[in-house]
């Protein structure tokens, strides 16, 4: 029993006399971390500067700047773990990451995913920080594309964080990619309006209206014969964002309907025309001769009804 003791008394000191040997390497080792934090902020500020006066690319100086941050914090981690144990060694840290790497792969899978995802975005830039895009229900402008999400904010104020995955495997309609964007308007005028008249009404209204652009020029389109109406539909350039094609949208409205009263041609409402008949008298389902049978002796009847 004694022996066992002095074992276990034994061991307990070889474990203080190792953590006190490793004490001042995990000191070294802590104070090597809380620096990496200071470290990384300023490789990010240094990255950020060089992006600025090398690179036009927004999105590339992003990558260059989030690429720093987190290299600078990977070298310190390594390195706070090679000082906090002594015999490992730079080799045996890489072919320990090695081997974890599949099940870290497996574990972190999404954020992997994401990852690679935000760097193939930021690098091909198939839209920038500010455009206006359309992904799945989704629609806004682009605030921020992290290493993780792309950030849009909604035309009501709402904030939306896309998965950089989801982003890189779905269509994305933008929106605002080119300088301009076409804007089509249904018009219908009634069946007694000139329609040569009609239509040269609406390509001097919308030459008129500001906002419009005059390359290319608008285009106005008879289309249909309506159910009440003759249909045109007005086609127009403007200047791409959403909150100028509203706004401009409203004022061609606006004119086109000053310019048909001035002209006195009439928008009409749905016109509906109802027919009436005796559904005793016409009836689909009956033959021809019992129709007239039955013709003959609603005409007796009224005979003998006068007769009476």
């Amino acid at each position: 029993m004694s022996g066992l003791m002095e074992t276990v008394t034994r061991s307990i000191r070889e474990l203080i006399a190792s953590g006190i040997k490793l004490l001042p390497a995990l000191i070294t080792a802590l104070i090597i971390i809380m620096l990496t934090r200071y470290a990384a902020e300023l490789t990010q500020k240094v990255a950020t500067r060089v992006g600025n006066r090398a690179l036009r690319s927004q999105s590339l100086k992003i990558l260059l700047s989030k690429t720093s941050f987190i290299a600078t914090w990977v070298f310190g981690i390594i390195l706070a773990c090679v000082i906090a144990f002594p015999g490992l060694r730079l080799g045996d840290v890489v072919a320990t990451l090695g081997l974890g790497s599949v099940a870290i792969g497996f574990a972190f899978q999404d954020i992997f995913k994401n990852f690679l995802a935000g760097i193939l975005l930021l690098v091909q830039e198939p839209f920038r920080i500010g455009d206006q895009i359309i992904v799945n229900d989704y629609e806004g402008t682009v605030v921020e594309i992290n290493i993780r999400t792309t950030e849009i904010v909604t035309y009501q104020g709402e904030k939306v964080l896309l998965p950089n995955s989801t982003v890189f495997t779905s269509a994305v309609q933008v929106r605002t990619a080119l300088g301009r964007r076409r804007t089509d308007l249904g018009v219908g005028v009634d069946y007694n309006t000139p329609l040569s008249q009609a239509k040269d009404i609406l390509q001097h209204t919308l030459e008129q209206v500001e906002g419009v652009l005059s390359d290319p020029e608008p285009e106005i389109d008879l289309v249909a014969f309506g159910d009440s109406s003759i249909d045109f539909i007005v086609r127009y350039w403007t200047v791409p964002q959403q909150k100028m094609v509203r706004r401009i949208q409203t004022q061609v409205i606006l004119a086109i309907k000053q310019a048909f009263d001035r002209a006195d041609i009439n928008i009409p409402y749905p016109i509906r025309t109802l027919y009436f008949y005796d559904q005793d008298k016409y009836n689909d389902y009956l033959p021809d001769d019992q129709v007239n049978g039955y013709d003959n002796r609603n005409k007796q009847d009224q005979k003998l009804s006068q007769q009476r």
